[in-house]
């Protein structure tokens, strides 16, 4: 049992560890990566509290119930990082959205600073993150009470859904725009990509339009 103990948790490690790289390679970006990383730690604290006030003993089950409640809660913070950091830029947002002028014609987004882009990122991506927890959370209810036959052998892993989305939401919410602001307050709002059609990325080839 210690073995299979040990082995999930070298696991959980690795698939955190794995996690951060696919997420640098995506928004390529440590910095964003880490930021989403950092709601992990609440997953695993609301758990812990949540098996230690029901009672619960950590074994397979609240090991699968952990994994699966980081995986809504990373989920959930790359919503929010990703909206946040585009209005940061000035992309994607009603702050910095693009707005006709007075002669007609539309004026360029304006890059938000750290803290706007935070509160504007929490502020509108409050529903659908609150409905994914939600959801979840209420469909792990009745396998958390044990209800049914062999309810008890599963009820570890509806409890430790439950606990850590339950921490998991809280962070993404309250903590997660606090780190976003730190990390990201002195950040350019040029990207680091290299793809030559990328807008925002210092190595922007803009296309040559025909002059006639």
């Amino acid at each position: 049992m210690r073995q299979m103990l040990d082995g999930l948790e070298h696991g959980l490690l690795l698939a955190v560890v794995v996690i951060f790289l696919l997420l640098a390679a995506n928004f390529q970006s440590f910095q964003l990566s880490f930021i989403v990383v950092s709601t992990v730690p609440a997953v695993i604290a609301g758990v812990v509290l949540m098996l230690w006030i029901t009672g619960t003993t950590a074994n397979l089950q609240s090991f699968m119930g952990a994994i699966m409640a980081i995986g809504v809660a990373v989920a959930n913070a790359i919503l929010l990082v990703t909206f946040a950091e585009r209005a940061r830029v000035g992309q994607g947002s009603s702050l910095s959205a693009p707005t006709p002028s007075m002669a007609g014609a539309v004026e360029t987004p304006v890059p938000l600073s750290a803290v706007e882009a935070a509160i504007e990122g929490a502020r509108s991506r409050l529903r659908p993150i609150l409905m994914t927890s939600l959801a979840m959370m209420a469909g792990m209810l009745s396998m958390a009470l044990g209800l049914g036959e062999s309810g008890e052998q599963t009820a570890p892993l509806g409890r430790a859904v439950i606990g850590g989305l339950a921490a998991a939401t809280m962070a993404t919410l309250l903590v997660l725009p606090s780190v976003f602001t730190l990390v990201r307050a002195r950040a350019s709002a040029k990207s680091r990509s290299l793809d030559p059609d990328d807008p925002l990325s210092g190595h922007y080839v803009s296309p040559v339009r025909s002059v006639r």
